[in-house]
């Protein structure tokens, strides 16, 4: 059996300036959907709005402050209004320290976006979705949500929350036609780790080494995917590794 697609009309992308984000914007306007392109960086997302052959509306707050989120999103202008597919990419990690050595605004910003951004966002479109009968909520969660490890403990707490919240309002929702899915990718080279490691270039390029990791536009082909399914399915969780890569044991204090 084929899938015939179900193909969004407006699609709203956070963290759409770079990574699997700006892929996201390739993949969906080259389908001809009309796209929001949030972000901090308007330089970059004018630009890749420019490059898209379709109609883009850009807007530039962070994601982390409710009030502008709010504001941006629950006010769209004619045209843009009725957002068929949410795209929840905006996300980040930083550093790779163990607790005991951690940096607490390196927690609080990782907090503030992967889990509060991505709430506020939500908050602003979903009662548009329920209201018209229509919509998909696509959240970017990761496998260390589920395969926590050393430095990630904070990081790997937030995407796991993504994953929960995702289930959970699969159960809030139920008896309305919204979709609900959480995509969980592993090792994908984008500026992930150059912003983990605020800018150091060798250092961020050192994770990638010796092994083809997934890249930006392999999740977005996965995000489509699931975007156009047929509206009776729903994609529950999607995880997504590179062949070279799997999950490890557990550890042990041998002394």
């Amino acid at each position: 059996m084929t899938w015939k697609q179900n193909l969004p009309r407006t699609v709203l992308i956070t963290g759409a300036s770079a990574g699997i984000g700006e892929a996201c914007a390739r993949k969906f306007a080259a389908a001809g959907c009309k796209l929001i392109l949030t972000g901090r960086r308007r330089e970059r997302l004018e630009a890749l709005a420019q490059e898209l052959p379709t109609s883009c509306l850009v807007l530039c707050f962070d994601i982390r402050n409710e009030e502008d989120t709010l504001r941006e999103l629950s006010d769209l202008p004619a045209g843009f209004a009725e957002v068929d597919v949410l795209v929840n990419n905006a996300g980040l990690a930083l550093g790779l320290d163990r607790i005991p050595a951690g940096n607490p605004s390196h927690w609080q910003q990782m907090i503030d976006t992967n889990i509060s951004g991505m709430i506020y966002a939500t908050r602003a479109v979903l009662p548009g979705m329920v209201q018209r009968g229509r919509g998909h909520l696509i959240q970017l969660g990761s496998v260390a949500g589920t395969y926590p490890y050393p430095g990630g403990a904070v990081y790997a707490g937030t995407k796991a929350f993504v994953h929960q919240h995702a289930l959970g309002m699969r159960s809030d929702l139920i008896g309305t036609p919204i979709r609900v899915t959480s995509i969980e990718p592993g090792a994908v080279e984008t500026e992930f780790a150059l912003v983990r490691f605020e800018g150091d270039k060798s250092r961020a390029d050192a994770v990638y080494h010796g092994f083809r990791p997934l890249n930006g536009a392999d999740i977005a082909e996965s995000i489509f995917w699931a975007a156009t399914a047929p509206a009776h399915v729903n994609i529950n969780v999607l995880e997504i590794m590179p062949v070279a890569q799997a999950f490890g044991g557990f550890a042990f204090d041998r002394r």
